[in-house]
C-alpha cells in the first residue's frame, strides 16, 4: 500500500514543482509591478548601437557623402549584359527616353526649338560682344555645345548657349590679362584655354560626385550676385545704345557713369539713340504681352530677330552708318573652324587659362544646375546633378576644341523653351540645326545690323536676372542671407563681377562659419499639462523645473564650437543662479542637457563636456544627459564619459530624466 500510494505521489511530483515555480514567477512580476506606484515612472535606458567595423564604417560614410542618390540601384541584380546597356545609357541618356520617342514629341519639341533659336541667334551676337569676342563665336557656342548636351544631359528643358553673365565675367577676367584691342589672337586663345579648362573643372566635379561644392554659393549670395550683374551688363550696352566710340574698360558704376556724361557733348548719336530706344520699348511692350498672356509666349521670344530684322532693314536702306551709327559689319560664314591647336597647353597663359577657367566653369555650373532643378520640379522629375556636370563639362571641352566660348543652361531661353511646349532635349538639336543654317547661309545678312539694336536685346534679357521679389523675401526671412545678397550686389556694382563674386562666396563662408562656430542654445521649460519641454522663449507659458536647469544644444558639438558650447552652457547656469538668489529661491542642483539635436560630437567635444562635468562637480551641480543619438552615445562609451558621470545620469528623455531629479531634491528638502 506504501509503495502503491508513494508512486502517485511521485508522478505528481515534478507537476507541483512546475506549478510552484509558475506560481513564484507570478508573484514577483506582481511584486515588480505592484513596486511601481502610479506616480512612478518606468526609466529606459539609452540604448547604445552595435559596433560596426571600421571598413563598414568608412564605406556608409563614403557613400552618404558621395552617393546619396544611390546612383548604382538599377544595375542591382541585374546580367551583364543588362549592366553594359544601363552603364552606357547613363552617360548618355538620350539611348534611354529615345526609345519611346514619337512624333507627338517631335511636334512639341520642334516648336520649341525653333522659337528659342529665333531668340539665341541675336542674343548669341550681343553676348559674344560682351565677351568681346567677334559675333560669330557665339553662334558657335549655340551650334556645337547644344548637341552634346543634348545626348549626354538628363535635363528635359534647359537651353543651351552663351550667357550674359557668365559673357561678362569671362570678358572682364580675360581683359584683365591680355589687351583685346591690341592681341585679339591671344585674347581668342586664352578664351578657348579658359573654356576647356572651364569644361574639365565641370566634368571633374560631377565625376568625381563633387556637386555638393556649389551648394557653397547660398541662395542669396546667388540673387545679389545676379541682380548686380545684371545692373553692370545693362550699363555695359550704353555705349552700343548710346553710340558712344571710346568707352571704359572698367565695369564698376562709378566707371561707366563717368564715361557716359563725360561723352555727353560729343559721343552721343541721336539716330542710334532713337534707334535703341525704339526697339528697347518694343522689345519690353513683347514681354509684358508673353507676361501678361502665357497664350502669346512666342511673343517675347520671336520679337528679338524681328527687331533685328527690321532694324537691320532700315540700316541698309537709308545708310544709317555714315551718318555714325555703328553696325555689326562682317560675321564670317561657315561653321565652327577647329580651335584645338589655339589653347594654350604650356607657357604662361596656362595658369591664367586654368583660373579664369574655374571661375567661369563654377558660375556657368551654379547657373545650369539652379536652372535645370527649377524645371525639373515643375515637371516633377529627377534630375541627376552629378550627371549634369559631366555632361556640361564634355560639351565646353569638346566647345573649346570647336571655336566656342563658356556655354550653359540660359534662363531665358529654357523659360521659353519649357513654355513652348519641349518634350526632350531634341529641342536643343532643332536650334543647333538653325543656327548651323544661319551660320551656313544667313550671317551675310546681319552685316547692317546696328549694335544699339544688339544692346537693346541684352537690356532686355537681363532685366530679368533682377528679382525683387526675392531679395525682399530674404530680407523677411533672414536678415545676414539679406547681408550676403546685398554685398554681392554692391561688390558687382561698385567694384567688379570677380569682387563681388568673391564677397558672395565669402559671406556665404562667413555664415557657415558662423553657424557652425556658434550654435544655438537654448533653456527648455515644461508645458503646463504635459511631458512635454520647450524653449521658454518660443513657449512663454513653460515652465521651469524647480533646482533644474534644463539646457538644449542645437548643434553636433566639434573642435570648433565645442569651447563655445561649454562656456555658453555655464553663463546660462549663472545667470540663473543670480536670478534664484536674488529671487530668495533653491539654488540649482541638476544641469540637464538635452542632446536630441546632437547629431555628433568629436574629441574636443567630449573634452569639453569633461571639463563641463568638473566645473559643475566644483559647484556641487550634477551633470545629467538626455537623449543622446547613437553616434553620440557610443562616442561616450568609448570615452569612458558615462562611466564618469555615471550610467544612472543618462536618460532617454527629459521627462525621465526630470523624474528623476525631483525625489532627490524632494528629498533635500
Amino acid at each position: 500500500m506504501k509503495e502503491s500510494n508513494s508512486s502517485p505521489m511521485a508522478s505528481v511530483g515534478p507537476l507541483s514543482d512546475e506549478k510552484n515555480e509558475a506560481k513564484e514567477i507570478n508573484t514577483k512580476r506582481q511584486s515588480s509591478v505592484n513596486q511601481h506606484s502610479p506616480n512612478e515612472h518606468h526609466i529606459h535606458k539609452v540604448g547604445v548601437p552595435p559596433r560596426q567595423k571600421l571598413f563598414k564604417e568608412f564605406a556608409s560614410t563614403v557613400k552618404e557623402t558621395f552617393f546619396a542618390d544611390d546612383p548604382l540601384r538599377p544595375f542591382k541584380d541585374q546580367p551583364q549584359s543588362r549592366k553594359l546597356v544601363l552603364g552606357i545609357q547613363a552617360i548618355f541618356p538620350i539611348l534611354e527616353w529615345g526609345r519611346s520617342y514619337n512624333f507627338k514629341k517631335f511636334k512639341g519639341d520642334l516648336i520649341a526649338g525653333l522659337t528659342i533659336a529665333s531668340l539665341c541667334i541675336p542674343q548669341d551676337i550681343g553676348y559674344a560682344k560682351l565677351a568681346n569676342l567677334a559675333p560669330q563665336y557665339g553662334l558657335y557656342s549655340s551650334f556645337v555645345p547644344p548637341l552634346i548636351y543634348a545626348f549626354m544631359g538628363s535635363s528635359r528643358d534647359i537651353a543651351i548657349g552663351p550667357v550674359a553673365v557668365v559673357s561678362l565675367l569671362l570678358g572682364t577676367l580675360l581683359q584683365n590679362e591680355i589687351d583685346q584691342t591690341k592681341n585679339p589672337v591671344e585674347y581668342r586663345r586664352l578664351a578657348f584655354t579658359a573654356t576647356f579648362f572651364a569644361g574639365i573643372t565641370q566634368f571633374t566635379l560631377g565625376f568625381f560626385r563633387l556637386g555638393f561644392l556649389i551648394d557653397f554659393l547660398s541662395h542669396a549670395a546667388i540673387v545679389g550676385f545676379m541682380g548686380g550683374a545684371a545692373i553692370t551688363i545693362a550699363l555695359q550696352q550704353l555705349k552700343g545704345f548710346l553710340g558712344i566710340k571710346d568707352f571704359t574698360k572698367k565695369t564698376d558704376i562709378i566707371s561707366v557713369m563717368h564715361s557716359v556724361w563725360g561723352s555727353v557733348h560729343h559721343g552721343w548719336n541721336w539716330q542710334t539713340i532713337v534707334i535703341g530706344a525704339s526697339f528697347l520699348g518694343f522689345l519690353l511692350f513683347a514681354k509684358y504681352i508673353g507676361k501678361k498672356n502665357r497664350k502669346f509666349f512666342w511673343v517675347p521670344a520671336i520679337a528679338p530677330l524681328i527687331s533685328v530684322i527690321l532694324a537691320t532693314f532700315f540700316v541698309y536702306i537709308t545708310h544709317a552708318e555714315k551718318h555714325g551709327v555703328q553696325i555689326v559689319k562682317n560675321i564670317e560664314k561657315g561653321i565652327n573652324p577647329s580651335s584645338v591647336k589655339e589653347i594654350y597647353f604650356s607657357g604662361d597663359y596656362l595658369l591664367k587659362g586654368f583660373r579664369i577657367g574655374i571661375v567661369a566653369g563654377m558660375i556657368a555650373l551654379t547657373e545650369a544646375i539652379a536652372i535645370g532643378r527649377t524645371f525639373a520640379a515643375m515637371k516633377d522629375y529627377q534630375l541627376d546633378g552629378n550627371k549634369e556636370m559631366v555632361a556640361l563639362g564634355t560639351m565646353n571641352v569638346v566647345g573649346s576644341m570647336t571655336s566656342c566660348y563658356v556655354a550653359t543652361g540660359s534662363f531665358s531661353r529654357s523659360a521659353v523653351n519649357y513654355m513652348a511646349g519641349c518634350q526632350t532635349a531634341v529641342s536643343n538639336i532643332i536650334m543647333s540645326f538653325v543656327v548651323f543654317l544661319t551660320l551656313e547661309f544667313i550671317t551675310p545678312l546681319f552685316k547692317y545690323t546696328p549694335n544699339a539694336i544688339l544692346s537693346s536685346i541684352i537690356i532686355s534679357a537681363v532685366i530679368g536676372l533682377i528679382d525683387y521679389d526675392a531679395a525682399i523675401l530674404i530680407w523677411k526671412i533672414d536678415k545676414l542671407d539679406f547681408v550676403a545678397c546685398l554685398g554681392a550686389f554692391l561688390g558687382v556694382i561698385f567694384a567688379s563681377v570677380e569682387i563681388g563674386l568673391l564677397i558672395a562666396v565669402a559671406i556665404s563662408f562667413a555664415k557657415i562659419l558662423l553657424q557652425v562656430t556658434r550654435p544655438r542654445t537654448a533653456i527648455l521649460g515644461k508645458i503646463p499639462r504635459t511631458a512635454v519641454y520647450r524653449n521658454i522663449q518660443q513657449y512663454p507659458d513653460a515652465l521651469k523645473v524647480p533646482g533644474i536647469l534644463i539646457v538644449r544644444v542645437d548643434s553636433a558639438i566639434y573642435f570648433s564650437n565645442s569651447n563655445y558650447i561649454k562656456e555658453r552652457i555655464l553663463r546660462w547656469l549663472r545667470d540663473e543662479e543670480e536670478q534664484l538668489k536674488a529671487a530668495y529661491l533653491p539654488q540649482i542642483k541638476f544641469l540637464l542637457v538635452e542632446m536630441s539635436p546632437v547629431t555628433d560630437i568629436d574629441t574636443s567635444g567630449i573634452h569639453a563636456l569633461e571639463e563641463l562635468y568638473k566645473s559643475l562637480q566644483k559647484r556641487d551641480i550634477q551633470l545629467v544627459l538626455a537623449n543622446p543619438g547613437p553616434a553620440v552615445i557610443d562616442k561616450l562609451h568609448s570615452s569612458g564619459f558615462t562611466n564618469l558621470i555615471g550610467e544612472d545620469r543618462i536618460f532617454l528623455t527629459v521627462a525621465e530624466a526630470v523624474s528623476s531629479c525631483s525625489p532627490k531634491l524632494v528629498e533635500e528638502a
